[in-house]
């Protein structure tokens, strides 16, 4: 029996219910990350006994599941796409936005498929703008395709931002401190395709980066959508 399927306690004398559990722990990863999340914690900010909780949440990856679901919410399209391209867009980029601010998000994407009712709703939302135009396996496959794209970029982009906060040194100042090193590397002339990235490379944020890939892997995705079976 999953969390979403197991009936609550009844009430206390001091309300508690999964969504206030649910969203106390969201508040706390959001301040301090997945580490600062504990049952102790969550007990601690509404004021009821840890050991209350456990009849609610019987375990962290429970917890982890039912905030992932809460985050799904602000993902998830009010309305249904129009088409699969905008489908896929729409939840790649709105991903990311959700990351951003829900930063922790990144460690857990990319796991066991999402059972919540957000979740389920964001998956049918996706899903549903393909009918029509290829059979459920090769649907099955774009999605993860382009699944796979816009979570490694989500994880390298906070991974980047966690690095910056944790050295004080911008991605600019980084590269200027280790320019030197660099500079004596290149020199010796064993990266002459190094070299040319560094020199003649363009400079982009990371907004750019993540929506020039996205629009190559749906270009790469509707090709193969184009194609006729052989």
């Amino acid at each position: 029996m999953t969390v979403w399927d197991r009936p609550e306690p009844p009430n206390q004398p001091v309300p508690l219910d999964r969504e206030r559990i649910v969203t106390a722990a969201v508040a706390l990863a959001d301040e301090g990350g997945l580490e600062a999340v504990s049952l102790r914690k969550i007990a601690a900010r509404l004021d009821a006994g840890p050991m209350r909780l456990y009849r609610y949440i019987s375990t962290k990856e429970e917890l982890f599941d039912l905030m992932v679901d809460e985050v799904y919410a602000e993902i998830r399209p009010e309305e249904q796409p129009g088409d699969w391209r905008e489908a896929l867009g729409i939840l790649a980029r709105r991903t990311r936005q959700a990351a951003l601010r829900h930063e922790w998000l990144a460690d857990l994407l990319g796991g066991r498929p999402a059972l919540g009712p957000n979740g389920l709703a964001m998956t049918e939302a996706t899903l549903s703008a393909f009918d029509g135009v290829a059979d459920i396996d090769t649907v099955l496959r774009a999605v993860e395709t382009v699944s796979s794209y816009f979570i490694g970029a989500i994880r390298r982009e906070i991974a980047n931002l966690r690095a910056e906060r944790s050295t004080g040194l911008s991605k600019h100042d980084w590269q200027r401190a280790r320019g030197p090193h660099v500079t004596s590397m290149l020199a010796t002339g064993r990266f002459p395709a190094l070299t040319k990235a560094v020199h003649d490379g363009a400079d982009v944020d990371a907004e750019t980066s993540f929506a020039t890939g996205l629009e190559w892997v749906l270009d790469a995705v509707a090709a193969k959508l184009a194609t006729p079976p052989a």
